[in-house]
């Protein structure tokens, strides 16, 4: 009877146990349901669409303003429903809910694609790294509905980085610029293999309104009869907001430019504002920006959505063909000045033992010496030694001095990829227009003005010093107080500042053909229809 006792006890505690558990969740499930009943009704008001349907709608149908897709977020198909429920007899219950529900998930969509963009840059890029997210996107939106305001919510996940501000207006005007006549047809053929001022060109009046219609020649201009003066320099405007060599001369690079049609230049600018999603450009009060399509690298000075550019210089990147510089961030955290320069093993296997197999001179020529496993510096070329570091059990370094591939100075953000700033005894590619040259490192056009920028901090880090530790020939790494963000960024299309011209440069790595499919294939799976 005992035992029959304790079954009984058992059961009745379970049973209890089951009771509250039951309890709790129908306890879920009504604080839910009253959730999804209080944002169904901010969007419902007496069986109309309230306020911020309306408003929402209209945003999702101008999505292409912000250089989204408004079929992603069924902008057309919600916008005919919402007119109809605004106009038409009061919905019903199960009406109310389908409509809120449709614009709860568009909604929430477009603010998720506006702040974070709308594909993971991971698998367009591999090893990309996702910055940190801090925008909670549903309590973003939960709050706006109620308030009843949904302007909080998406200035909230609007990118606040001045570019991506200034890119915007730009993409409406080129967007404008489709159904300028203009555009109308490719201009005639040179007359030449190249145009030159002075030359007879049938295309010249057309030349003149294309060039009126990009703002680089004024609106009231007329074209001469041959290809001269104003135009000229409008060609060179023109040139030098395209990556070219601003000489006037038209040949067949600055041809195809001048034939590339507004929708591709709208299909660049909006690439570039999604790249700007995802690019973590203001996590630091200063930051260093490379933007590799430019050839370009900036120093950032940030407060809150001000951006003062007090740096900027030419910069040499890895070659488009096979050692391209990844994109990522990281913090600079050292400097070695007087760099020996550890040839990694692949250039070392596939190009600088070859070389000296052939011409063993350019071992001391180069101020080469071979390190091996042991830590042993060995001064003097041997085919022994050629063979060990073919073999991976020694390396060749190059000392510090005027033949030093790394310059001067090193500047040291580690990364997985072994990439680091550096100045260069090839200085005169910096003046080449495209500056794709290194084996992934990025060479620095003026590298004391960069040391000065990171090392502002430390005031004892003179002009004077920092001179004088680059030239003396003795490696010495110094370890930053103060470590900064450095950012390896990919744009083609540029506003180099505030109500400034724009800019477009080619697509030297053949990301925006990738980052292009892989929303092509975004919007063909995740289109909404309800």
């Amino acid at each position: 009877m005992q035992l029959d006792r304790d079954v009984r006890t058992r059961g009745l505690i379970l049973m209890i146990a089951e009771i509250r558990v039951l309890a709790f969740a129908v306890l879920v499930l009504v604080s839910c349901w009253g959730m999804a009943a209080e944002r169904g009704a901010a969007w419902i008001k007496q069986g109309r669409p309230a306020p911020v349907a309306l408003t929402a709608v209209q945003v999702l149908v101008h999505a292409a303003d912000e250089g989204l897709n408004p079929a992603d977020y069924d902008a057309t198909g919600l916008a005919k429903r919402v007119a109809q429920a605004e106009s038409g007899a009061p919905m019903s219950a199960d009406a109310q809910a389908a409509l809120s529900d449709a614009l709860e998930q568009a909604f929430r969509r477009y603010l998720h694609d506006l702040h974070y963009g709308r594909v993971d840059p991971a698998s367009v890029y591999a090893n990309f790294k996702l910055p940190p997210k801090t925008l909670d996107v549903g309590a973003t939106l939960d709050a706006a509905l109620a308030a009843g305001n949904l302007e909080p919510a998406i200035r909230a996940a609007t990118p606040q980085f001045p570019l991506y501000q200034a890119l915007r207006p730009w993409l409406e005007r080129y967007r404008a610029l489709e159904s300028d006549p203009a555009w109308g047809g490719v201009l005639p053929s040179l007359p030449a293999k190249k145009l030159e001022p002075g030359d007879s060109y049938a295309g010249v009046q057309k030349l003149a309104s294309r060039l009126v219609s990009l703002g680089d020649l004024p609106k009231d201009f007329v074209g001469p009869d041959r290809y001269q003066g104003p135009l000229v320099d409008g060609v060179k405007l023109f040139q030098k907001r395209h990556g070219l060599t601003p000489d006037g001369v038209i040949g067949k690079g600055t041809f195809e430019q001048l034939n590339t049609p507004p929708s591709a230049r709208v299909e660049q600018i909006a690439l570039t504002m999604e790249r700007l999603r995802w690019t973590p450009l203001m996590v630091d009060k200063r930051m260093l920006v490379v933007n590799l399509p430019e050839f370009e690298l900036r120093g950032l000075e940030i407060d809150g959505t001000q951006v003062q550019i007090p740096l900027q210089m030419n910069v040499i990147v890895g070659k488009a063909l096979n050692t391209q510089t990844p994109m990522f961030d990281e913090q600079m955290r050292m400097i070695e000045f007087s760099p020996y320069w550890n040839v990694p093993p692949s250039i070392a296997r596939g190009e600088t033992v070859p070389k000296l197999r052939r011409d063993p001179s350019y071992f001391d020529r180069q101020g080469f010496e071979i390190v091996t496993r042991s830590g042993e510096v060995v001064t003097v070329l041997s085919d022994e030694q050629l063979a060990s570091v073919q073999r991976g059990e020694a390396r060749i370094r190059q000392r510090p001095g005027m033949q030093n591939a790394l310059g001067d100075i090193k500047f040291i953000f580690p990364n997985n990829d072994n990439i680091y700033m550096h100045h260069t005894p090839s200085v005169g590619l910096f003046q080449r227009d495209r500056r794709d040259f290194s084996h992934g490192c990025i060479r620095v056009e003026n590298p004391v003005a960069l040391a000065q920028f990171v090392l502002r901090d430390e005031p004892e880090w003179t002009q004077e010093r920092i001179r004088e530790a680059m030239e003396n020939g003795k490696s010495r790494t110094i370890r930053l107080k103060t470590p900064i963000t450095v950012v390896i960024a990919y744009g083609t299309a540029m506003v180099k500042q505030r109500g400034g011209a724009i800019y477009f440069y080619a697509d030297i790595y053949g990301h925006d053909r990738k980052l292009k499919a892989a929303l092509q294939k975004y919007s063909q799976g995740r289109s909404l229809h309800w």
